[in-house]
């Protein structure tokens, strides 16, 4: 098992969702790796929790990555999921197609999970955690 290929995947990600023209289109900058001390206004992406599962086999060392980003919404724009999802769907769409170039590793594919859409803080704000898997080749 190996989680040398953590920081890599981690920045290849954050750099293909602040490339992204379309993403760019409707959370503008606010695409964080780490997030602010206040959390800013309006639509914004966070990248969040990962999980690593050794893959290796008999051909070599390999690690599975799931990792969730996060869309979220402050109370401004919490009448309704249509923004959040909205940059969800870029999120997804950026990830899906991309072809990441790690520093560590080679990405061996990069596949959709699952999401979650749920209302936080007592339904004020809104909120998409999505998952993607990750497996990355070591050898």
């Amino acid at each position: 098992m190996s989680y040398l290929a953590s920081v890599a995947l981690q920045g290849a990600v954050y750099q293909c969702l602040r490339d992204d023209p379309e993403l760019n289109a409707l959370v503008g900058d606010a695409v964080f790796d780490a997030m602010p001390i206040d959390a800013p206004s309006g639509v914004y992406v966070s990248l969040g929790p990962e999980e690593v599962t050794d893959q290796s086999d008999s051909g070599g060392r390999a690690a599975r990555h799931d990792f969730v980003v996060s869309v979220l919404a402050g109370t401004e724009e919490a009448a309704g999921f249509r923004a959040v999802k909205e940059a969800a769907v870029a999120v997804s769409a950026a990830l899906e197609g991309a072809d990441l170039v790690t520093e560590a590793g080679r990405l061996a594919g990069l596949w959709f999970l699952r999401a979650r859409a749920k209302r936080v803080k007592n339904g004020a704000e809104r909120r998409v955690d999505l998952t993607f898997r990750a497996l990355i080749d070591m050898a």
